[in-house]
């Protein structure tokens, strides 16, 4: 029989390589997760890594909530430092 032939004697890359999309540095901070299921009531989770963390359930407090959660990109003070920092 011999060897094995081609890839499986040589070794197969894997997918640890380098990214080909690039790191520009940037990371995930606040996730706004919405669950709306059709006929159910609609629940919303607002997170952020400097320890916010709010939720909503029914439809005008998960509306209100997507609005304070575009709200806090203003005045959150990770993404503010990051925002600064990227600029000098």
């Amino acid at each position: 029989m011999g060897e094995p032939k081609g890839a499986a004697r040589q070794g197969v890359r894997t997918a640890c390589g380098s990214d080909p999309h690039g790191d520009d540095g940037r990371r995930p901070i606040a996730w706004l997760r919405i669950v709306a299921p059709r006929g159910a009531v609609p629940t919303a989770t607002s997170w952020c890594a400097c320890g916010r963390d709010r939720s909503a359930v029914g439809r005008a407090r998960v509306l209100a909530l997507i609005d304070d959660h575009a709200a806090h990109r203003d005045v959150c003070s990770l993404r503010n430092s990051q925002e600064g920092r990227a600029a000098a």
